[in-house]
């Protein structure tokens, strides 16, 4: 295979292994089954470089399939719908929207002064807005929604996580993201579906669980670039909240780093209180003031560049680094 295919084919296999792997047996086979097929590898090439990566393959070819493709599925589908995929991943990006992550955020939202503000960069269709509308069970602690149709967010906490009696009080909250998704939009949830992997049948209840909620009082998600519009949409939150901007696993996709560093100056030099969980690599100067390697698959949380967590990608886990009880 030419340099090219070798390398996508290894990015892949890395998938595979640094992310499916322990998670979904189905996506771990399938992915090491594309690095090995020539015929999927360069169907790929013909995407630019942003549009080639695993998560979006595959959420696209679920969408049109209906169910997850096997590698004899997938093939298939590059012989004969290829355009139908093509045009699938040029339109689509991978706007995962993990409500259950709201499970990692609230012990920090609950220990700010309130009531809150919130602004959510990334936000997708916006299910991350609404933390005081769910219910959160962390083993030895349990918040129940007010609305017994909402979900109960389960997550495995450690150490000294200082772990809320109540839920914060939000005044005001918004969402900007580069294609906001509506929550009104069957076309729309049906891609954040899909965009679930096979074997998390509980991640699928939980969405379709959080839409039910979303639906009756949808989030405002406001269409614009977190470099360029996140100043405008921080001036109209009241003045009387704490004004809080949050993401999670969204600065990754802003390159180059230098990018990501004026995003930080700008809510740095506001009155907001920053809250960040991404990969340790997107800010490698905070994960090093967390004194321990990273565990593997996990995010850093982050309050205003300190770190306070370690949590599982999907809001699953949080082990709260000892020494910092204090949100």
């Amino acid at each position: 295979m030419s340099d090219e295919l070798v390398h996508l084919a290894n990015r892949y296999r890395r998938f595979a292994t640094d992310e499916a792997l322990g998670v979904s047996p189905h996506y771990e086979r399938l992915a090491r089954e594309i690095a090995d097929s020539a015929a999927i590898l360069r169907f790929l090439t013909d995407l630019p470089a942003a549009r080639r990566q695993p998560n979006l393959l595959l959420g696209a070819a679920t969408l049109i399939a209906g169910r997850p493709p096997d590698i004899a599925s997938l093939t298939k589908m590059v012989e004969r719908r290829a355009d139908e995929l093509r045009a699938t991943m040029l339109a689509r990006t991978t706007q995962t929207n993990e409500p259950a992550r709201c499970a990692v955020l609230l012990p920090l939202l609950a220990a700010l002064p309130q009531p809150l503000a919130l602004i959510e960069v990334g936000a997708s269709a916006g299910l991350c807005l609404l933390p005081d509308r769910y219910g959160y069970d962390w083993g030895h602690v349990r918040l129940a929604p007010a609305d017994p149709g909402a979900p109960m967010f389960r997550c495995t906490a450690t150490g000294p996580a200082p772990l809320p009696a109540a839920l914060p009080r939000i005044v005001w909250r918004a969402g900007l993201d580069l294609n906001p998704l509506d929550v009104l939009s069957d076309e729309d949830m049906a891609w954040l579906n899909a965009l679930i992997w096979p074997e998390q049948d509980d991640r699928r209840a939980n969405l379709r669980a959080a839409l039910a909620v979303a639906r009756r009082d949808p989030p405002r998600v406001v269409r614009g670039d977190l470099l360029r519009d996140l100043k405008p949409l921080m001036a109209e939150a009241p003045a009387e909240a704490t004004l809080v901007v949050f993401h999670t696993a969204v600065l990754a996709y802003v390159t180059p780093s230098e990018a990501r560093q004026r995003f930080v100056d700008t809510v740095r030099g506001s009155r907001a209180v920053w809250i960040s969980n991404e990969a340790p690599r997107v800010f490698p100067d905070i994960a090093a003031r967390a004194f321990q390697p990273a565990p593997h698959w996990r995010f850093l949380l982050a309050v205003d560049g300190e770190p306070k967590a370690w949590t599982g990608p999907h809001g699953q886990s949080l082990e709260w680094l000892p020494g910092r009880e204090e949100p």
